[in-house]
């Protein structure tokens, strides 16, 4: 399997890579370098959008726009314009922004936008599972899971009723039961625990952002691990695809036919040697794979803008 380097620069921590059909654009975050990218393989226009605070996810929304988690809450960006506008805060009495902020997001096939947070330091449990929903009254903001120090790997089966949420420094992902039509998840548990870091002893990764395939399989970037798995339904490796970075961050499918997954990496915080290697940590990289994944699903804008919280 061939592994291409994109001919952009690398991010200093690169995340929520996602297919724009309509724009034949590959999309991403770079959190650490507050920005959102845009890429055209066409002919290699690369654009940036800065961000007032660190960009944990991006999705699609119509009308050239796009909705981002920030630290503090969801908001749009008007790709044409570059303005940002707020659609709803979290509410401080459960995300304190001194220590939480959003990281890993989605929207669901029936446009809501989920995203999780992260902790730093990591001194409890207490990233969260969030998910934005539009109505005619405007947007509803609700508290949907927790006890979480690095939230990330979200990602829902091709059936609708899977959702797959994972806990980084904790090497587990966990899957709930997903009802899309209301949008509830229940049944937590336990999915795929990977082996700890031990010092002396190879060390696999931990997992970090994913998507999952037509056929329901979940490729997921290993953290530290410079490899992508693919992971049945049941949670067999099935496949690993070496990449020549330590940190790969994310994969999202994308192209016509949905046949070329791209992998994010992660630049901030690596070894000078890493940062300053032939193919450098922060590299963006794609290759061809023989399942299709799914398309990228857009965000459901109501007719006002008015922010409820619960």
């Amino acid at each position: 399997m061939t592994l291409q380097v994109l001919p952009l620069p690398p991010s200093e921590l690169g995340e929520s890579p996602f297919w724009h059909p309509e724009e034949n654009c590959l999309y991403w975050c770079d959190i650490q370098g507050l920005t959102i990218n845009a890429w055209n393989p066409a002919d290699g226009q690369h654009r940036q959008w800065k961000t007032p605070s660190e960009p944990g996810c991006c999705a699609p929304a119509s009308e050239k726009r796009l909705v981002i988690g920030l630290r503090d809450g969801f908001y749009q960006l008007d790709t044409v314009s570059g303005a940002i506008s707020l659609l709803a805060a979290l509410p401080p009495a459960r995300h304190d922004t001194r220590v939480l902020r959003l990281n890993d997001g989605r929207c669901d096939t029936a446009g809501r936008f989920w995203a999780g947070s992260v902790i730093t330091p990591r001194t409890a449990p207490d990233a969260a599972l969030w998910r934005l929903s539009a109505s005619s009254e405007g947007y509803t903001v609700q508290h949907m899971a927790g006890d979480n120090f690095t939230a990330n790997g979200l990602a829902f089966s091709p059936d609708n009723r899977i959702m797959y949420w994972s806990n980084t420094p904790e090497h587990r992902i966990d899957r709930f039961d997903f009802d899309v039509a209301t949008g509830s998840i229940s049944n937590r548990q336990p999915w795929v625990q990977f082996d700890r870091k031990v010092e002396g002893q190879p060390y696999g990764g931990r997992p970090d952002g994913a998507a999952v395939d037509a056929e329901g399989n979940y490729w997921v970037a290993m953290y530290e691990g410079a490899c992508v798995l693919q992971l049945s339904p049941a949670g067999k490796v099935l496949q690993r695809i070496e990449v020549p970075v330590q940190c790969p961050t994310m994969v999202c499918f994308g192209g016509e036919d949905l046949r070329t997954m791209y992998i994010t990496s992660a630049r901030a915080g690596r070894p000078l040697d890493e940062q300053s290697a032939q193919v450098p940590a922060g590299s963006l990289f794609s290759t061809r794979v023989e399942v299709a994944g799914l398309p990228v699903n857009f965000f459901n804008p109501p007719e006002t803008t008015t922010a409820l919280h619960s």
